[in-house]
């Protein structure tokens, strides 16, 4: 292979990493002679530092895409220039490494690039990628608007990396379907995806989560654990709401970053593990930095690759895509006769804001297959908060608070739960007259699952709202799926 690196120490560093990994290496000190190493050699894959003394980095790769554009090309960075390497990955580079990193990241790339390498000449999936520029979806997700489009190119780009990547975006927008796409289209496919919400998860259970324990570690542990950092070992581990970690927890995962090492609780040793991170929030995890719940350090070491999920307000037509895909799935699943929206059904879905996105459109479509027979679902049959706020939605630059689901049957709850968040009174009578005759485990049920709803699937933030502790309603939410079972 071919390494490309101005620092003559850093280059025989590297040379060494990979001789004793058994490669056999060529190097080039600046743009010139590496592009004339590369005519001579033709290398498959290719290390390249993206700052070169004669020529800028970004040159050697379009010189090298040029004449093979399936050579794999690693591109290093600084720190300080992540942003250069981003646009590399634009431009077809297979990964990028961050100076400074270990043996252990610089062999991984080159033994990912090793493996795709494999997969193209057997024609296996990497071979076969498809193009998104006239998809209807990708892996799970469906739509073909221009948000998307750039989504599923980013995607693409990004899952050839083993780079972390930080997904941001409003509740309901797809965060773990991007996600799994980002396995699935990776080196690592075979490997396991491990999905944790970070927000769902007590904070005193969520060490033991994240790294595991051995039996008589703490009360409770009868039995040895293994943790989801190594379950996902040779895989993804999907972090999901990273900004409610505590903050002694973010303490322990920059160290596991830095080290990939773990170490259940109770353990006296420490072992390896290869994961790839991915992580996701619904906040503004720069926001969550400045107000001291976030450490600054975890968000550099995990911001590296980031992607902003569009909302569903943005996406254009694809609300009747994704409706038109729901409204079939549920009418089977319920046995119901549903095959089209009406001309003015769909009109209304299109001018609705959706504060909850896709999670808000899932709700709305099952609650009128629920409720209602026939072959197209019509104007009538939407809730009426939907349709009166998209009758007043021209000009509407944001999401507003999620709409009440009127007509079903968790409706009186949704309305109370809007009242404990701050509805007017007269809403909040209506809703507690409402609730006459209903048992009050199911109306304290109902509350609180829809207080829960209100604040965007956040536990912690439910609790603020009803002044109780976040382990109260994790306790109930796990007696109520007891029950169920």
């Amino acid at each position: 292979m071919l390494l490309v690196e101005d620092t003559r120490s850093l280059a025989s560093l590297y040379e060494a990493y990979l001789s004793k990994a058994g490669f056999r290496v060529e190097c080039a000190y600046d743009a010139e002679s590496a592009v004339a190493a590369y005519d001579r050699l033709k290398p498959r894959i290719v290390l390249l530092d993206l700052v070169l003394p004669d020529q800028d980095g970004l040159t050697v790769l379009r010189k090298i895409h040029g004449t093979d554009i399936s050579a794999k090309v690693v591109v290093i960075t600084a720190n300080g220039s992540i942003n250069r390497a981003v646009e590399a990955m634009r431009e077809g580079a297979f990964d990028f490494l961050v100076k400074p990193f270990d043996e252990r990241r610089l062999i991984g790339a080159v033994e990912n690039a090793l493996t795709l390498l494999g997969d193209e000449a057997a024609g296996g999936p990497a071979a076969t990628e498809p193009d998104m520029s006239t998809a209807e979806g990708m892996q799970g997700f469906i739509g073909s608007s221009e948000p998307m489009r750039r989504i599923y190119s980013m995607v693409q780009s990004i899952a050839r990396s083993t780079a972390t990547v930080f997904i941001t975006g409003e509740s309901g927008t797809g965060k773990e379907i991007c996600a799994q796409a980002i396995h699935d289209l990776s080196v690592r496919r075979k490997g396991p995806f491990v999905p944790v919400n970070c927000g769902a998860i007590p904070r005193d259970l969520l060490e033991s989560e994240l790294f595991g324990h051995l039996r008589g570690s703490f009360t409770g542990a009868v039995l040895d654990k293994r943790g989801a950092a190594a379950v996902a070992d040779g895989g993804t581990l999907f972090l999901d709401e990273i900004c409610e970690m505590d903050l002694a927890l973010q303490t322990k995962l920059l160290r596991f970053l830095q080290t990939s090492m773990i170490q259940p609780v109770g353990a006296t040793e420490a072992s390896k593990v290869d994961v790839r991170i991915v992580c996701a929030t619904n906040r503004d995890p720069g926001g969550e930095v400045r107000a001291g719940r976030f450490r600054e350090d975890l968000y550099y070491r995990l911001h590296v690759v980031p992607i902003e999920l569009p909302p569903l307000r943005a996406r254009g037509s694809d609300v009747i895509a994704i409706a038109e895909v729901l409204l079939a799935k549920f009418s089977e699943e319920e046995e119901r006769d549903f095959k089209r929206l009406s001309p003015a059904a769909r009109a209304a879905l299109k001018a609705y804001p959706w504060p909850g996105n896709v999670r808000e459109l899932q709700n709305v479509l099952r609650n009128v297959v629920v409720l209602n027979e026939g072959e197209e679902v019509t104007r009538e049959m939407l809730p009426p908060a939907l349709l009166a706020a998209a009758d007043g939605a021209d000009g509407v630059a944001g999401p507003g608070p999620a709409l009440g689901l009127a007509a079903g049957p968790a409706a009186p709850a949704a309305a109370a739960a809007q009242g404990a968040a701050g509805a007017d009174g007269a809403g909040h009578e209506a809703a507690v007259r409402s609730l006459v005759g209903v048992p009050l485990a199911e109306m304290e049920r109902r509350f609180i699952e829809a207080t829960i709803d209100a604040c965007n699937g956040s536990i912690p933030k439910a609790a603020r709202v009803l002044d109780v502790s976040p382990s109260t309603l994790y306790r109930k939410r796990e007696a109520w799926t007891r029950g169920q079972d």
